[in-house]
């Protein structure tokens, strides 16, 4: 598809690696030469200098031939206006990036008069990210599918657990759990494992399975999984107002440290049932004073990624809170994943994950279209949900005959609301929801796991 990307950002460098990678023609707009010259000499794209709101630098992009533009830079107000320049010249379909809160609570409005295809907040999507870790602490990650009823938990294998040095199929003979572990994590390699794969302390390893099954597999292990009852968040940004708002009927108890008073009279105008304190989050007696040790979550989410760095170090070494950490910048990611940080939020990579879904979903051919796209393992392994329509030609041969690709993993069946992790006998029919998990990224169609 002929591609064009305004703002070559964070967000907008992740989206046009990926979407260079898959064979897409991606044109990128920029006002500043050298964003623009560093993508241009890293990937096989076009760029054009300029302001994606001009008529005239669009139509230099190829707009009028585009399939898609997406406007992802600083301004909400700039992206809008971008895609409704383009909406009217090219008729292409159009994403906006648009973080503002006030925006956000009158999104579907906007999206309809402007005839938006997709309206993306990355706070909001971070903060919905957190919400999920923050009722089972215990995990890395959480995926959904099917609407919530399927999860992938990312979880690490901690010295002394009853999975230590025990092969897939000795762990489902000995924990008898309906899930499945379909990527195992260790050092510098993943790996969709295999019934004799064996794991080992310190894997980090990913379990498909349905809600209730996880939890049970959980409880098998002697793992907490019971919710975050307190939190304390360094940072009182937007994602720290959508998150305040999402907990808040949950009962969780919030306290949100802020150095600016401003923004601490307007939280606490925003969200009555959080405490608001005024002060420096990186100050390790205003931390230990305003209960570090007894928080049972701890999420540094400042402008600055080396404070959340710190702030998350300084926190593992005091507390056995959960741990959540806030990254912006994509240089760090090497740094990162060799510290016990927690979980880290990049919002940079939710923002990619909803606009190439919806971007493989265009592209798509009519068999069966991707319902859920997520990306694992930093980025090395994807999960997939295909809804398949009755005319695939995986249906109705059982998977042990399939001529499926290596590195492929079919993790779960939705069989009209009827969930199973599948064997070799299970048959995928048409209506089904199926999800995959691969190495293998770039897949748009549920046949294209076939060889």
């Amino acid at each position: 598809m002929q591609i064009i990307i305004v703002g070559c950002g964070n967000v907008g460098s992740t989206l046009t690696e990926q979407l260079s990678s898959e064979g897409h023609n991606v044109t990128v707009i920029d006002m500043e030469n050298q964003r623009l010259q560093n993508l241009i000499n890293n990937y096989d794209v076009m760029g054009v200098i300029g302001n994606g709101v001009s008529f005239a630098v669009q139509k230099e992009a190829g707009v009028e031939q585009a399939h898609l533009l997406i406007a992802v830079t600083g301004s909400d107000e700039v992206n809008l206006l971008c895609c409704l320049i383009a909406k009217k010249t090219g008729g292409c379909h159009t994403i906006a990036r648009v973080r503002n809160p006030l925006y956000n609570m009158e999104i579907g409005y906007i999206k309809e008069e402007l005839g938006l295809s997709m309206v993306v907040n990355p706070e909001y999507a971070a903060a919905t990210e957190m919400t999920r870790l923050l009722k089972f602490p215990s995990a890395i990650t959480i995926d959904t599918f099917t609407k919530g009823r399927v999860e992938v938990i990312k979880y690490r294998v901690e010295e002394g657990s009853v999975l230590c040095d025990l092969s897939l199929q000795q762990i489902a003979s000995k924990l008898k759990a309906d899930v499945l572990i379909c990527t195992v994590e260790r050092d510098e390699n993943v790996y969709i494992p295999g019934g004799n794969f064996i794991i080992r302390a310190k894997d980090e390893i990913s379990i498909v399975g349905t809600a209730q099954k996880t939890l049970t597999f959980f409880k098998k292990l002697g793992v907490p999984v019971t919710r975050a009852k307190s939190v304390m968040i360094i940072g009182g940004g937007k994602t720290a107002y959508y998150l305040a708002k999402q907990l808040g009927g949950m009962g969780i108890q919030i306290k949100i440290i802020e150095i600016d008073k401003e923004r601490c009279d307007e939280l606490s105008e925003l969200l009555p049932k959080a405490i608001i304190i005024r002060g420096d989050g990186t100050d390790k007696n205003l931390l230990l004073q305003e209960g570090l040790l007894q928080t049972e979550a701890f999420i540094a989410m400042t402008n600055v990624d080396e404070e959340n760095i710190m702030l998350s170090l300084f926190a593992k070494s005091l507390s056995k809170a959960k741990l959540i950490t806030h990254v912006h910048r994509i240089s760090y990611e090497e740094i990162i994943d060799s510290l016990d940080v927690g979980s880290i939020i990049y919002p940079k990579y939710l923002t990619a994950e909803y606009i190439i879904k919806y971007v493989r979903a265009m592209d798509s051919s009519l068999d069966s279209n991707i319902e859920s796209l997520y990306r694992l393992n930093d980025n090395r392994v994807e999960a997939l949900e295909f809804s398949v329509k009755a005319d695939s030609p995986v249906v109705g041969i059982p998977l042990q005959d399939l001529q499926i690709k290596p590195n492929i993993l079919i993790c779960a069946i939705n069989h009209r609301g009827s969930i199973s992790i599948p064997g070799g006998q299970s048959v995928i029919r048409g209506g089904d929801m199926v999800i995959v998990v691969t190495t293998n990224t770039g897949l748009n169609d549920i046949k294209d796991i076939l060889k």
